[in-house]
């Protein structure tokens, strides 16, 4: 059988991991932004016009479409709390951020950028240690 050629969905990324020596979580957080990704709406959002999800594609609430800066102050107070993984360039690739009962995963575009995009994730795409 062969290994399929995308693996998007990997449960080993979804833990949390201790940044690297020296690293001050406060001052990685200030510098995180969070731009979003149409592919995660069905309706126009500040990410953009919303374009034909990709059917792996967890679907965001309606209700943050225009909520960058509050989504944005979720990203710095979960880098800030440390629920964070795989670091890339300074910065982590995953940070997570838990809404009530709903868990979101914001996944950085380019390594290095600070500039992130999330999705809600299913009940059973849990995060190791996460509070």
């Amino acid at each position: 059988m062969r290994k399929p050629q995308f693996q998007r969905r990997n449960p080993k990324a979804r833990r949390i991991q201790a940044p690297p020596a020296g690293v001050d979580l406060a001052e990685v957080a200030k510098s995180c932004r969070y731009v979003g990704s149409p592919y995660h709406k069905d309706v126009p959002s500040f990410a953009g016009v919303s374009r034909a999800r990709r059917p792996d594609a967890s679907m965001c609430p309606r209700h943050l479409a225009d909520e960058q800066a509050l989504v944005e102050n979720w990203l710095r107070d979960a880098v800030k709390a440390g629920h964070v993984g795989a670091w890339e360039q300074g910065y982590p690739r995953y940070v997570w951020y838990r809404d009530g009962g709903t868990v979101y995963e914001a996944r950085q575009g380019s390594p290095g950028s600070g500039e992130y995009h999330g999705y809600p994730l299913e009940l059973e795409q849990a995060v190791r240690g996460l509070p």
